[in-house]
């Protein structure tokens, strides 16, 4: 894999390089060529987008979007087993990847961690759609029995050889998701070969005995999706992405609930597990370019030129230049003496004048020949004279030769093409060509990719001086943009997939849902595939979970009403064993006498509401003995209860309790329930017996 730069558009992409082995098979690079171009048809947040395919002197090449980020093979062996609900989660992005690679016809058939990479905004990108399809189709590799994938991945039906399906997909999402939780893959070996064997033959440890921490119901989904049996198995990725959901919203999945009901799990056969293997489906690199034994081990002498000896030169051109200034001499000797002396003229200074002003001066003035050389200049305005030839002010004969430089202006250089490529890359190819960036305009076009310039002035070639300004017309991509489906994907996931569409006028909006997951995506508007201008802002609504409401008041309710009221609600309704303490005339003795939270507090679906009955309040009877009626009521009247006198009972003149309260039915500090009436007797003396009158008498 290389890192390398689109330079029509101006971005980093990736390029896989195919090994010779598989590029010398034709048949295999028809499959190849079919299953790119399949792959490339694919557009997911959560697939990583192929661009191009093609051929380059007998080298075949594949490029494609590049991710910044980790791949979660690195991630686990750095970090170690994941965290249940970041598993799930990445999980469930998975899934939804490979759902639409299923629908359009695709299988992966090399799910690992090695091609399911995490960017630095942790969204999913899930690689290397349609390769091992082509490379488990390839003839070549038929003959050799080898098997594509990887094995700790294998499905049992590949490593069979059998063919394989979306199905084959789950199996491997499932030991990927075993690995992310446990921290070791379920199946280890000494070699490619074994593993495979214990795919097809032997049951996985179950996660929650190797890392306690796993939930049952994320369990009982990795069991689910690692059934041996195809059948048994989750039937599409979606339907393991909807149970992932289910347990990241606090819900049962679905396979729970049907293993509960049908009493049937997995066995489980305890085995020895070691650090997941490196093993990992390669292309094996090209070789390095050798080097001759020559050129890498030693360094090999070359022969010195030959110098020969420069005396003989020196000693002539030294006798000649002697010669030559003794002619000298006697010449101008000999002139010096003739009688007659020639009349010189100076050259006047016509720098920085005009061309023809500067040759009529010298021409008609002063009668000198005039010649003009052209001579380029960043100081002198194109025209003007930059210098003579003598320089001004050198003595001359009339009729001399007088050269007049001009100047042509500032050195003139082409201005490149910068057409097809984008802003940035052009702004700096003209500074680099010490050209100045004129107006820039942006135009929509339907054609031209956003940001690639489609028009600049001057045209391509045309010369200009450093400094000259280039105006660009900039392509600001089609008018018209295509919503892409960010449903039921993280807010952050859905903002990236926006961006990466060229939407870039968003406006999040936050929508109560008992269905999605809070900070999930409900929907867009416009929808998605809807075709939106670039001018026009893109509702994303996210779900901010259940929506909450008041409670209601049950207290005076019966149980029944109560727990119907609960449940129309979406509530849990406990009743606690506790009671609530009334009074009698509350009226709530039996029926609902508390609940916690209280009525008129906020809550949401799958809340819990506790209540407990009302039983009366215990009273302890009072000692009435000696109190008037009045007296006693008034007591009793305090404590919640009643009096009521049953009757009269003797007692002795000298006890004091003559019209009192001599007694009381409900012994005293004994417990009675609040309003209970206390009955009582007066006292009342009764005369002794008179003796009978004496007849006799």
């Amino acid at each position: 894999m290389f890192q390398a730069e689109d330079e029509l558009l101006g971005r980093q992409v990736a390029v896989k390089i195919l090994h010779p082995q598989f590029a010398s098979d034709e048949a295999f690079v028809t499959r190849f060529r079919r299953e790119a171009q399949q792959a490339a048809g694919l557009s997911h947040p959560n697939i990583v987008s192929i661009y191009d395919w093609g051929e380059d002197q007998d080298t075949y090449y594949m490029v494609m979007e590049l991710i910044e980020g980790r791949t979660l093979r690195d991630i686990r062996r750095s970090e170690g087993p994941l965290l249940a609900r970041r598993a799930a989660e990445i999980a469930a992005e998975t899934a939804a990847a490979l759902t639409v690679a299923h629908q359009a016809g695709v299988y992966h058939r090399d799910v690992k961690p090695g091609n399911i990479m995490l960017t630095p905004k942790g969204s999913v990108k899930v690689t290397d759609f349609g390769i091992a399809r082509a490379l488990d189709d390839s003839a070549e590799l038929t003959r050799t029995g080898a098997v594509i994938g990887t094995a700790t991945y294998f499905s049992p039906e590949q490593a069979q050889g059998l063919p394989a399906d979306e199905r084959s997909d789950v199996y491997s999402l499932g030991v990927v998701l075993y690995e992310l939780l446990c921290g070791v893959a379920p199946f280890t070996g000494e070699s490619p070969v074994a593993v495979a064997y214990q795919h097809v033959s032997e049951y996985a440890e179950p996660p929650s005995a190797i890392n306690p921490d796993v939930p049952a119901e994320l369990e009982s989904i990795v069991e689910k999706a690692m059934e041996k049996d195809p059948a048994l198995r989750y039937q599409t990725a979606d339907d393991m992405r909807k149970d992932l959901l289910l347990y990241l919203k606090g819900e049962t999945p679905l396979v729970m609930a049907a293993s509960a009901a049908a009493g049937a799990s997995l066995p489980a056969a305890a085995g020895v597990h070691a650090p997941i293997s490196d093993a990992a489906t390669q292309m094996m690199p090209l070789p390095a370019a050798t080097v001759p034994p020559d050129e890498a081990g030693r360094s090999v002498a070359q022969p010195m030129p030959e110098h020969r000896s420069q005396t003989g030169y020196l000693v002539a051109i030294f006798g000649l230049l002697l010669a030559l200034a003794l002619g000298v001499f006697f010449l101008t000797r000999l002139l010096s003496s003739s009688p007659a002396e020639t009349v010189t003229v100076a050259v006047p200074d016509v720098t920085d004048w005009a061309r023809l002003d500067a040759v009529e001066e010298l021409a008609i003035a002063l009668d000198f020949k005039v010649r003009e050389r052209i001579q380029v200049s960043d100081s002198v305005a194109t025209g003007f004279v930059i210098a003579t030839d003598p320089v001004a002010g050198t003595n001359v004969d009339p009729d001399s030769i007088v050269i007049v430089i001009v100047s042509a202006g500032p050195q003139q250089f082409a201005i490149p093409n910068v057409l097809d490529s984008t802003e940035e890359a052009a702004r700096a190819l003209l500074e680099a060509g010490e050209f100045a960036i004129g107006v820039v305009s942006y135009r929509f076009s339907d054609t031209v990719p956003e940001g690639i310039v489609i028009s600049q002035s001057p045209r391509p070639g045309t010369e200009g001086a450093p400094g000259t300004e280039v105006d660009l017309e900039v392509s600001s991509g089609p008018f018209a943009l295509t919503v892409p489906d960010v449903r039921l994907v993280t807010e952050e996931s859905a903002l990236t997939a926006l961006a990466d569409a060229s939407i870039s006028d968003v406006e999040v909006v936050r929508e109560f849902s008992a269905e999605i997951l809070e900070g999930f995506v409900i929907r867009t508007e416009p929808g998605a595939g809807e075709l939106v201008s670039r001018d026009r802002t893109v509702i994303l609504v996210v779900s901010d979970g259940p929506e909450p409401f008041e409670l209601p008041n049950l207290v005076g309710m019966s149980v029944a009403d109560a727990q119907q009221a609960a449940l129309n609600r979406g509530l849990i309704f406990i009743l606690e064993d506790d009671t609530e303490p009334v009074t009698f005339d509350s009226g709530l003795v039996g029926l609902v006498a508390a609940q916690t939270p209280g009525g008129g507090t906020e809550v949401i679906v799958g809340d819990e509401i506790r209540v407990r009955l009302g039983s009366l309040i215990q009273r302890t009877v009072p000692d009435l003995t000696g109190l008037t009626q009045e007296e006693a009521e008034a007591l009793l009247a305090d404590l919640g209860l009643t009096l009521e006198i049953v009757g009269d009972t003797p007692v002795e003149p000298d006890s004091g309790l003559d019209g009192l309260i001599a007694a009381q039915d409900e012994a005293v500090d004994s417990q009675v329930d609040d309003g209970s009436t206390i009955h009582v007797r007066m006292g009342i003396i009764v005369p002794p017996p008179t003796d009978p009158p004496d007849e006799g008498g």
